[in-house]
């Protein structure tokens, strides 16, 4: 039995193990253990506190996503009834517009159409007067045929004018 090495190696490790414990080596051990357990643990905890922040920027990043899109929504609604808006108004100024301008070439067109008439009857009631003036004078004669035909065109020029 002393001759064998797995007698000697068995003898060696219960030396070693008897001086390990009797230098500490196994508290030293076991405190880096500790230590070391300690260490992942806190590792652990701060890497499941990012994850909870990660998830709360998340969260926010998709809140505020969501609110974007929203804005941009009520933009484009709001624009869209806006350029509605405009487009009636500008509809109903150009009809305004336009119905101004009729109304004014109408009353322009009758403007016309009375000066038109009214010079027609000038030049008619002229003409009857020089007619009527050209008939007396030679139908007429004297005194009486001036005071007459004086008479006559003053009549015939307040009824035609």
């Amino acid at each position: 039995m002393f001759f064998d090495p797995e007698t000697w190696v068995a003898v060696a490790f219960v030396i070693l193990m008897v001086l390990f414990g009797y230098l500490g080596v196994f508290k030293s051990a076991m405190t880096a253990l500790d230590h070391r357990a300690d260490r992942i643990k806190a590792e652990l905890d701060d890497a499941q506190r990012l994850k909870q922040e990660a998830a709360k920027v998340l969260a926010d990043y998709k809140a505020r996503t969501a609110s974007a899109e929203r804005e941009a929504a009520e933009i484009i609604a709001n624009a869209r009834s806006e350029a509605e808006r405009i487009a009636a108004d500008a509809k109903a100024k150009v009809e305004d517009f336009v119905a101004r301008r009729t109304k004014t070439a109408e009353s322009k067109i009758a403007l016309a159409e009375a000066q038109a008439l009214a010079d027609v009857r000038a030049a008619a009631a002229e003409a009857a007067v020089q007619a009527a003036s050209t008939i007396l004078s030679q139908s007429v004669k004297g005194q009486i045929a001036d005071d007459l035909l004086a008479k006559g065109i003053s009549e015939v020029r307040q009824k035609l004018n």
